[in-house]
């Protein structure tokens, strides 16, 4: 017993002991990929943040309240292709083309929708945006696997996490005085520039990554590019056959169902829409989190200011305190020791308590708005982080594309049909029963977050 116990003894001395020898984030070998990648980070929260405060403002001036939904579902439905596209392509070559090639494809969106002289050109520059941004988020995921050793995956994420700070506290309000005192536009066009230094600091480390062997991955993705865009056209669809609420639209309902029932079987993990236990409920729980959230966090600039009174700027601080709650929560679990599930089990209680907290603020008092938001940010934080480690754990080298794409592809679809669904809730409602289709839009996703609850549970593979 007591030579087990000093046995015991030396291996924690010898893992203590690797912790501290380890090198970190900002060693020579990784430190300019870390910043790219922060980078990269930092030019989508950008984008979020402060296109997300804007909106509201955008739609009004471009009379087009009715697309409002459609202007972050399209986005959101644009990514889900490139993101399962991106994962074979990734496999086959590596994560460099993929990635630079999405971020080139993002900037020229912005510029489409930063020129739209109408609310359609501006869904489709927020299309283009999609595209560009579903093949950057995978490159980089990738490239975190094949860059960084299993040890600092953790912290990349929680750097990743960081790299919303900035733009949560500078976004939303500078979105909201550039609407206010300039023009809308240059929220759009403002953020090109970041993207060249982005750039120029992932290359170096995107040249030493080799991809794998094509005879190994190509075999496996046979049918997914059609089953991408039967699930992309499927969700298209479903959204519109809700935004549109009638009989003719039936026809649009039946063939969405039908391509997103015959798209996702072939696009998610096996089992994954039977909860079953590890990858497929691991990819599953972010498009649950990511649907709750987000079917939320869209509508909170449009409630704040169109039934409290609330400037675009003020609205922006409400979205500035979820951030940085989903950023301080990101860092803690990152440093934490404590197990992946514990954080996704967590942060699934919190999302779920700052989605229904958040629901009633906004039909009382906007303020009120703001502590919940915190709560549900801060389950974010914990949960996804933790989903990107799990998943990038439980698969195999030649499978990290391809699982690494379900795990985007499910936090898009999820974002997409909550928020087309929602929307389309609140608009059938009309801009003078606008509290009324909040409320009614709010049930599903209280729903959809209360289900993630209960999938937390069942993201450990049990032996």
């Amino acid at each position: 017993m007591t030579a087990t116990k000093e046995l015991d003894t030396d291996v924690e001395q010898t893992k203590a002991e690797s912790r501290r020898t380890e090198p970190g984030l900002l060693a020579a070998r990784y430190r300019l990929p870390t910043l790219g990648i922060v980078l990269v980070i930092t030019l989508l929260a950008f984008e979020a943040m402060s296109i997300g405060t804007v909106m509201p403002v955008v739609a009004r001036e471009l009379h087009g309240l009715a697309l409002y939904g459609w202007s972050f579902s399209s986005l959101l439905i644009a990514s889900m292709l490139a993101t399962v596209l991106a994962g074979g392509w990734i496999d086959r070559v590596g994560p460099a083309r993929p990635l630079l090639t999405g971020l080139a494809v993002f900037v020229a969106g912005l510029v489409i929708a930063g020129a739209a002289p109408t609310m359609w050109m501006l869904v489709v520059g927020r299309t283009v945006q999609g595209l560009g941004s579903g093949l950057a988020l995978v490159g980089v995921y990738v490239m975190v696997a094949r860059v960084y050793p299993d040890s600092l995956r953790p912290r990349v994420f929680a750097a990743t996490s960081t790299a919303w700070v900035l733009p949560s506290l500078l976004g939303p309000g500078v979105g909201g005085l550039i609407a206010e005192h300039a023009h809308w536009r240059w929220v759009f066009l403002g953020l090109i520039p970041l993207v060249v230094p982005a750039t120029l600091m992932l290359v170096p480390a995107l040249r030493t990554i080799a991809p794998n062997d094509p005879q190994e991955v190509v075999p496996a993705r046979r049918g997914r590019v059609t089953a991408a865009f039967a699930a992309a056209i499927g969700a298209g669809g479903v959204l519109y056959a809700v935004d549109a609420l009638s009989w003719p639209s039936l026809p649009a309902a039946v063939l969405g169902l039908a391509g997103l029932g015959w798209g996702l079987p072939r696009l998610l993990p096996a089992g994954a829409l039977r909860l079953r236990r590890g990858v497929p409920t691991t990819v599953v729980m972010r498009g649950l989190l990511a649907g709750a959230f987000f079917g939320t966090d869209v509508f909170i600039p449009l409630a704040l200011t169109s039934l409290h009174d609330f400037t675009p700027t003020q609205a922006g601080m409400v979205l500035t305190v979820g951030a940085l709650g989903w950023s301080a929560a990101s860092q803690y679990q990152g440093r934490s020791r404590r197990p992946r599930t514990f954080f996704v089990l967590t942060g699934s209680v919190l999302v779920t308590t700052g989605v229904v907290v958040a629901s009633v603020a906004l039909q009382v008092s906007g303020w009120w708005a703001a502590p919940a938001w915190i709560i549900g940010g801060a389950g974010m934080g914990m949960a996804l982080s933790s989903l990107s480690v799990l998943i990038l754990n439980q698969s195999p080298v030649e499978e990290q594309g391809v699982n690494t794409s379900a795990l985007q592809l499910s936090d898009t679809l999820g974002s997409s049909l909550a928020v087309g669904v929602t929307g389309a809730l609140v608009t059938a409602f009309g801009t003078d029963r606008l509290a009324l289709g909040l409320g009614v839009g709010a049930v599903p996703l209280v729903a959809i977050a209360v289900l993630a609850i209960f999938a937390a549970r069942r993201v450990e593979i049990r032996s």
